[in-house]
């Protein structure tokens, strides 16, 4: 899916589902196997992601489509469902 890693580096990242995730900052990559294994978030949506740290890794295989932008599967949406049925 990622041809030139530079070219990766600054895009925004959004969810199937259109909500903003952050910014790719760097690349995860497994020299070995010569395959991405995550993307680097940073500023990322706190409103998805509750964290204190700078940053994200977010796995590639939750990455649908690169391009102008980079989407990935909505897994912040079932967090959210199974941490409103937790508080129920």
């Amino acid at each position: 899916m990622i041809g030139e890693v530079s070219s990766v580096l600054g895009l925004r990242v959004y969810t199937d589902e259109g909500r903003y995730v952050g910014r790719v900052a760097d690349l995860s990559i497994d020299i070995e196997a010569r395959q991405v294994k995550g993307l680097a978030i940073v500023d990322v949506n706190r409103m998805l992601i509750n964290t204190r740290a700078n940053g994200v890794i977010i796995p590639y295989r939750f990455v649908k489509a690169v391009g102008d932008i980079v989407i990935i599967k909505d897994l912040f949406r079932k967090m959210e469902r199974k941490k409103s049925e937790e508080e129920s």
